[in-house]
């Protein structure tokens, strides 16, 4: 935890640099009105023309927010299920053409840049082969299945030169931006401490989705489907609900997790932990997964911060959601709204003082230094800074998310969320999981930059 991790405000603002487009964040009272970028425009070569690795239900959402993003068509798509196929040429007013597998997908000339959209244990060999194949990539989270996993794409990216952006929309969104703007100003003071959590209580929020009812061996590619992963008999629960298996994800830490460290790795300017502890178990629901149903985690930062993370799929307490960033001289609360509150600790040693002798205690108060320092009765009142509120207004945060994409494959520079920044996020959610199953601590190696030891 040297001083050589830690970074000034100016290298902060300089690698935090991601901007949004099309959104503003309207404050009240007391903020003012802020301005995201202006959204790119169509480059003289016309349109970027994208294919679709997975058209699943969060890969139709992408569609939908693609849509008022000019320079974008989408012209492929795979999936292992036939029906999320039909939906999605019905969705594309039937302009896109299907492949049988993502190969023959990238071997088309018709496609510059592919989104992937499939479970976490597919993930590396469709990156590795759409990048192999010249093609820029959106990559839904998390980057990896595994830590190693990531550096092997990190190291890909620059082999091949392309762009790529994991999908964890939240650093677009421009709360986000002011909370990370916020705290580089040193306006929370010393942030020693920062809380997140993620909570769900509802069976589609703990992944058991509804199965279509024409999913059967003749409309669902099997394997095509467990790639990698260990051969198993067909099944349509692994297949529909995937996320509550082991063999294809990580669970509450890589799909609820990863949101929030990818966030406060933004907002924080932290590059990765170096220290994970963690606690799962699975209480509830029990015949329907092997992963838990609760996590929580306590993760330190060379940057010199703590960050307490919890999850469940058990409860949606309000109270119990969003980030909490704790300084010395004032706080954060981000979630649906940014709030900045001003820290009101101050000193008053009394009831110590009125135990010593009277001369002493009358010399104590006469003492500038005192006075200064303490809140006593007997200084005049004076007025404090009060707290402050922010909420977004404008367009979703992955449509902006989308565009920093656009952006990136037009200019050809690496968003702020690439491969390294999703390689780091999606280790430490991996970190957590060995953490938990191991029941003891997993440090980071910053030389080797992957985890030290093997689980």
């Amino acid at each position: 935890m040297g001083k050589d991790r830690k970074i000034n405000r100016r290298e902060f603002i300089r690698r935090s640099a991601a901007t949004s487009a099309g959104a503003v964040i309207a404050s009240y009272p007391g903020g003012g009105v802020e301005a995201a970028m202006p959204a790119p425009q169509d480059s003289p070569n016309g349109r970027i023309q994208v294919g679709f690795i997975g058209t699943g239900a969060r890969a139709h959402q992408l569609m939908d927010d693609m849509r008022g993003i000019s320079g974008l068509q989408i012209t492929a798509l795979c999936d292992a299920y036939k029906g999320r196929l039909e939906r999605a040429v019905e969705r594309t007013g039937a302009r896109a053409k299907v492949y049988r597998d993502h190969r023959e997908l990238l071997a088309q000339g018709g496609v510059d840049a592919v989104f992937i959209v499939t479970p976490d244990h597919l993930h590396k060999a469709h990156v590795l082969d759409a990048l192999a194949a010249g093609k820029d990539v959106y990559i839904e989270k998390p980057l990896t299945y595994t830590v190693d996993e990531g550096l092997e794409i990190v190291n890909a990216v620059k082999k091949t030169g392309r762009v790529l952006q994991v999908g964890s929309q939240g650093v677009s969104s421009p709360l986000q931006q002011r909370a990370r703007d916020i705290i580089a100003s040193g306006k929370l003071g010393q942030v020693t401490m920062v809380r997140a959590s993620y909570n769900r209580n509802t069976a589609g929020g703990a992944w058991i989705y509804p199965i279509p009812p024409d999913a059967s061996p003749s409309t669902v590619d099997w394997e095509m489907f467990l790639g990698s992963a260990p051969k198993r008999p067909f099944n349509l629960e692994r297949f529909f609900r995937w996320r509550c298996y082991e063999d294809y994800s990580g669970g509450v830490s890589t799909d609820l997790f990863i949101h929030l460290l990818t966030t406060v790795h933004f907002i924080m300017g932290a590059k990765m932990a170096e220290s994970v502890v963690a606690m799962g178990a699975l209480d509830r629901w029990l015949e329907t997964r092997d992963t838990p149903d609760s996590m929580n985690a306590i993760i330190r930062y060379p940057e010199g911060f703590t960050l307490v993370l919890s999850a469940t799929l058990n409860n949606e307490s309000e109270s119990e959601r969003g980030f909490q960033i704790l300084g010395t001289k004032g706080s954060l609360q981000l979630g649906g709204e940014l709030v900045y509150t001003p820290e009101r600790a101050t000193e008053d040693n009394g009831w110590i003082v009125d135990s010593w002798p009277r001369a002493l205690q009358e010399a104590y108060y006469r003492d500038p230094k005192v006075q200064q320092s303490e809140m006593v009765r007997r200084w005049p009142p004076k007025v404090v800074e009060g707290s402050q509120r922010w909420q977004a207004v404008g367009r979703r945060d992955t449509s902006l998310h989308i565009e920093n994409f656009v952006s990136a494959v037009r200019s050809r520079n690496q968003p702020y969320e690439d491969a390294v920044v999703g390689h780091h996020a999606a280790s430490v959610a991996h970190m957590i999981n060995l953490a938990a199953k191991h029941r003891r601590a997993v440090d980071w190696d910053f030389s080797a930059d992957r985890m030290k030891g093997r689980a």
